[in-house]
């Protein structure tokens, strides 16, 4: 029987190895194919053969060089992801703290109106919104972007089922104490929200940083634009400039990875209480 579970043990090693390989691989070849000239990735496209006596540093240094307009759109990038996770994460706890605490009528109606809203896709609902946005003159602008997203049917979902564990004496306690009900979600829930914010916080900080149609949709201004719309727009009939591309690609990494860095040891606990409780 000992025996088995170590068979089992080192295949599910292996197994999960090769799934960390085969989603690294991405990653190194875009991360060498940068040290090539854009020339190269014209005639050869993206491979892992390079010639390491020409690899240079040419196509970062275009990059912050200021000849181009790549750290308006990161800056633009970077601000609308703040923003909306910020939102997001708020004002859905506040929602999903709602549906976990509270008795109210038709609340399980709501709650699958939810559902609902979650199994249809974005595209479906993009003509009606783009009106919407367009009928308060928010577009063209950040705003116009960022409101559409402040309230996310996946994360109140989410907080609904971590909030659904937690025992609700914490609240009638802070109810005897004189707390208020704000009191009770800012001071004692918020806390005790900690790894369920950071695993939704790297997973919507994910889909706002490299969501692409709507941003492109709403904004036309070259200044505004984020930065997957303006990395697309170096790829035209005209010419293709691969140089500021890869490079740009693999600098655009580095936001999303620090902020798996700073939470990972809250993603894994977030994620597995975040679960379905029977």
């Amino acid at each position: 029987m000992k025996r088995k579970n170590n068979v089992i043990s080192v295949l599910l090693m292996i197994f999960f190895i090769a799934v960390a390989v085969i989603t690294l691989l991405p990653l190194a070849l875009l991360a060498v194919s940068s040290l090539r000239p854009g020339s190269d990735l014209m005639r050869y496209g993206l491979n892992f053969s390079i010639d390491w006596a020409n690899a240079n540093l040419h196509e970062y240094q275009m990059l912050f060089s200021g000849q181009n307009n790549y750290f308006i759109w990161y800056r633009n990038s970077l601000v609308i992801t703040v923003v909306q996770v910020t939102l997001a994460l708020l004002l859905s706890a506040c929602v999903g703290y709602g549906f976990a605490m509270y008795d109210f009528k038709f609340k399980n109606a709501i709650f699958v109106c939810v559902l609902l809203v979650m199994m249809v896709p974005t595209e479906v609902i993009l003509l009606p919104l783009y009106r919407l946005i367009s009928g308060m003159k928010l577009t063209n602008s950040m705003w116009g972007v960022i409101l559409p997203y402040t309230v996310v049917p996946m994360l109140i979902f989410f907080f609904r089922q971590y909030l659904s564990g937690i025992s609700k004496e914490f609240v009638e306690a802070a109810r005897v104490d004189g707390c208020t009900e704000y009191g009770i979600f800012a001071r004692i829930i918020m806390p005790l929200m900690k790894p369920s914010f950071a695993a939704m916080g790297i997973y919507q900080g994910m889909s706002s940083w490299n969501n692409f149609l709507w941003p492109m949709i709403v904004i036309n201004d070259i200044n505004k634009i984020t930065l997957p719309v303006g990395l697309q727009s170096l790829l035209s009939p005209y010419g293709n400039n691969y140089d500021i591309l890869i490079a740009g690609s693999c600098f655009a990494i580095i936001p999303i990875l620090i902020l798996f860095i700073c939470f990972q040891r809250y993603f894994i606990e977030g994620m597995t209480a975040g679960g379905v409780k029977g």
